[in-house]
């Protein structure tokens, strides 16, 4: 396995593919590093030679990922927790944040459903 930005990337996959397992690179931005890198997208990641590894290492540099995007991430749904926007306190409550309907889903948010007594009008 490759190591790209801490990040075991599978073997058998195509590079442009396996470079999406590393957070903060999606299809798009691998296509582009790709395209930097000079390195065919159709090759799969046990075909690169080091030289390639080391020029999607380098060019993945570049971008904000892993580690130091995760915590990006945190600091600033942390800042609008503080600050008590609409937006923190959803977060701080476990609510959709981006205006979903809560009345019938947002399952993956609230949890697993509780039953209401007497929830007939």
């Amino acid at each position: 396995m490759a190591r790209i930005a801490g990040v075991d990337i599978p073997r058998e996959k195509r590079v442009v593919i396996a470079l999406t397992y590393v957070y903060g690179i999606g299809h798009s931005r691998s296509k582009d590093i790709l395209e930097a890198a000079d390195v065919s997208e159709d090759k799969r990641v046990k075909d690169l030679t080091d030289e390639e590894i080391v020029k999607i290492r380098q060019q993945v540099q570049n971008y904000r990922v892993e580690g130091d995007l995760r915590r990006e991430v945190q600091l600033n749904i942390k800042r609008l927790k503080e600050i008590g926007s609409y937006r923190g306190m959803r977060h701080r409550k476990g609510l959709p944040v981006r205006g979903q309907n809560t009345r019938n889903n947002a399952r993956t948010r609230k949890g697993p459903g509780k039953t209401v007594a007497n929830k007939r009008k």
